[in-house]
């Protein structure tokens, strides 16, 4: 039998429960002690996965049931399909994770003095008092701080005006370079003296304080210590905040600078990369600091800027992330609340919050009345659920942690004169949505994807999903679990280059929609919820 994951997806990552058809043929003491079934094509995967041990479970005299436990996590979906393939198993499972019956709910709601209902963005009850609010319109990040909180071992860089490092909220977060010591000399060799928390360009010191308040707001975004009974909530509660002074106190910075900070978070170990600026020249030596984070495996988010025009740079290069904003009716923010307009245009990759996002000020601890309102918002939101991500699988690549934005980011949420079905220029792939990320991040992610079609909505709630396709004809198009159990297939005339398709029943879970026509056949991802 098959055991579809996409109907469950909390489970632990680096094991795997197994049943086989016939008792094992030697002793379970011999098994468990070699750490081997004598069988060659099972003892073979045990090896390629990594296997560290083997425990028997169930009905001991049976001898057919036993937990596998690897090193590291594991391709779940994979690995169930290559032991499966054996044909030496009644079942391959994930080793499920479940909670007592006795529980209320599963929201994570951090105790954070001001965080409900001032911070709309993470959870919105549709009382945001400031302006008018959409109950809903939020990236739902209760229900993702259930599923990851974050890990020290990731360092998201903040390139901006600076930052409140001594703030209350950003105890114990702050990045330290571990090969600089503060005796006034240049101890690790970078040409840079006394680095200890990173480097300001644009004054060419190492004086990181924030005259603007404008680093201080996104870095709290980003990585505000959540749960602390103070304040407000991060996205992110336990990463290393690297601090990068690239902009001036008034604002305004130039390319060098950014290029420098970017090859220096690159250099110094960062995994996310925060630019909450722009200029609109296109610049090759901006381009070539943005590829070169880009090839080593560091992804770079950037504000599309607030011009309510096109989008500007580096946020319209291939390899950075281009984030627009909303506000708290999940509308485009145009305007924000002092007026402009968040920019639009084919690079867009997707849209977070971004108006009336409430923070930290620059030089008090205690004061938690500062706003601010621009893309300059929406963009740390991303990069804290990104660093997320990474702390669930740090082995995620950029372009996976693309796909896993794009692909997850809740679509038609906005005016629908926008926010039309599928990719467009003034919302992207959707809104950010950090819980169906983190699940997908569990699962792992498929950049095998291909064909000629766009499904929507995805996720999809209901009953009916949309295709739009390149091509018109007869279409075969068949619905699978991640796994590759068919779960339906029927054939449908696609006129107009669009379809719309029933749906079966379907558990919640990630699943692929096949599409075959004109001798053509693609196939996408979609969630369940």
């Amino acid at each position: 039998t098959s055991v579809s994951v996409a109907q469950e997806q909390n489970f632990v990552t680096n094991q795997l429960v197994i049943k086989f058809k016939n008792p094992v043929s030697h002793s379970v003491n011999e098994v468990l002690s070699q750490k081997k079934f004598f069988l060659p094509e099972v003892d073979v995967l045990n090896t390629t996965y990594g296997l560290s041990g083997i425990k028997q479970v169930g009905n001991k005299h049976f001898q057919k049931t036993f937990i596998l436990f690897f090193n590291s996590s594991i391709d779940i979906e994979q690995a169930i399909k290559q032991y499966q393939n054996t044909h030496k198993f009644e079942y391959v499972e994930p080793n499920y994770i479940g909670n007592s019956h006795g529980l209320l709910g599963v929201e994570t709601t951090p105790n954070d003095q001001f965080t409900y209902p001032w911070q709309w963005s993470l959870h919105n009850d549709g009382t945001f008092p400031d302006a008018p609010a959409t109950a809903g319109a939020d990236i739902s990040m209760d229900n993702a701080w259930d599923i990851q909180q974050g890990s020290s071992t990731i360092i998201v860089a903040v390139l901006d005006s600076g930052s409140f490092i001594n703030h209350p909220e950003f105890s114990g977060r702050i990045w330290t370079n571990p090969n600089e010591t503060a005796d006034g000399t240049d101890t690790d060799g970078n040409g840079l003296i006394d680095d200890i928390n990173g480097w300001d360009y644009a004054y060419d010191d190492n004086d990181l304080s924030d005259v603007l308040g404008h680093g201080t707001n996104v870095s709290g975004i980003i990585g505000a210590q959540g749960n602390n009974n103070i304040g407000y909530a991060g996205v992110d509660w336990n990463c290393k905040l690297m601090n990068i002074k690239v902009l001036e106190d008034d604002g305004f910075g130039l390319y060098t600078w950014w290029a420098d900070g970017i090859y220096y978070a690159v250099d110094n170990g960062a995994n996310v990369i925060n630019m909450s600026l722009g200029g609109n020249n296109p610049s090759s030596l901006l381009e070539d600091a943005v590829n070169y984070a880009y090839s080593n495996g560091v992804t770079v988010v950037v504000s599309n800027g607030n011009q309510s025009s096109v989008i500007q740079y580096p946020a319209r290069y291939e390899n950075a992330l281009a984030i627009g904003a909303t506000n708290a009716e999940d509308n485009r923010a145009n305007p924000f609340h002092w007026g402009g307009g968040s920019n639009f245009g084919p690079e867009i990759d997707i849209v977070a919050p971004g108006d009336r996002v409430y923070g930290l000020h620059p030089s008090n601890g205690t004061n938690y009345s500062w706003f601010w309102s621009g893309t300059s918002q929406a963009a740390p939101h991303v990069s804290g659920v990104i660093a997320l991500l990474l702390a669930e699988n740090p082995t995620l690549t950029p372009s996976q942690i693309r796909t896993i934005l794009r692909t997850t980011a809740e679509d038609e949420v906005g005016l629908p004169s926008e926010d039309i079905p599928g990719f467009d220029n003034y919302y992207g792939y959707g809104r950010l949505n950090a819980e169906v990320a983190l699940n997908q991040a569990f699962l792992g992610v498929d950049e095998t994807q291909t064909g000629n079609f766009s499904i929507y909505p995805n996720p999809v709630s209901g009953n009916e999903i949309s295709l739009r396709t390149n091509e018109n004809g007869l279409a075969t198009i068949t619905i699978h679990s991640i796994l590759g159990k068919e779960i339906k297939r029927f054939s449908a005339q696609i006129s107009n280059k669009f379809l719309k398709i029933d749906l079966p029943s379907l558990e919640k879970g990630v699943y692929f929609i096949s599409v075959t026509v004109n001798e053509q056949t693609g196939f996408k991802k979609f969630i369940k919820r």
